[in-house]
C-alpha cells in the first residue's frame, strides 16, 4: 500500500484507523451559522466539511463561519469544492497524520459558540432589567 517503515509502525499502534474518523464522531451542534439571506447551502454539510479540514486553524474556520453572510454563492460553492477535495486527499494520508488537534479545535469553536450566546443572553436580560427599572 505504499508504507513506509513508520507507516507501518504507527498501524500497528492504531489499528484500521483512517483519517477522518474522529471528526465523523463529533457533530455540529454549538455552531450556529449566522443568516446568510443571498446563498444557499447544505449548512450541515458545509460545517462538516469545515470540521473535518486539518489545513485550517480553529480560528480560520471561526472566521470563516462568521464571514458567511458576507460570502457570495460562488465563494461558498468553491469552498465547498475546495473542503471536498481536501477531504478525498487527506482520507489516503498513511496512517501517521492523525487529526486529534483539529477535533479538539471544533470542540472549542463549540464552546465559544454556546460562551457567545450566553453572553447575548446575559446582556439581553439586563437590558430588559435596564428597561423596566426605566433606566
Amino acid at each position: 500500500m505504499g508504507y513506509d517503515d513508520e507507516d507501518l509502525r504507527v498501524l500497528g499502534e492504531v489499528g484500521t484507523y483512517r483519517f477522518g474518523s474522529l471528526s465523523v464522531q463529533q457533530a455540529n451542534e454549538g455552531i450556529a451559522v449566522p443568516a446568510h439571506p443571498e446563498t444557499k447551502f447544505d449548512e450541515q454539510r458545509f460545517l462538516t466539511l469545515l470540521r473535518g479540514s486539518i489545513s485550517l486553524t480553529r480560528d480560520e474556520k471561526w472566521r470563516i463561519i462568521q464571514a458567511i453572510p458576507k460570502l457570495s454563492q460562488f465563494q461558498i460553492d468553491e469552498l465547498q469544492k475546495i473542503l471536498d477535495e481536501e477531504k478525498r486527499k487527506f482520507s489516503e494520508l498513511s496512517p501517521k497524520h492523525l487529526e486529534e488537534k483539529h477535533a479538539e479545535d471544533w470542540r472549542d469553536l463549540q464552546a465559544i459558540t454556546v460562551q457567545q450566546s450566553a453572553k447575548s443572553e446575559e446582556q439581553a436580560q439586563a437590558e430588559a432589567i435596564r428597561k423596566q427599572l426605566g433606566l
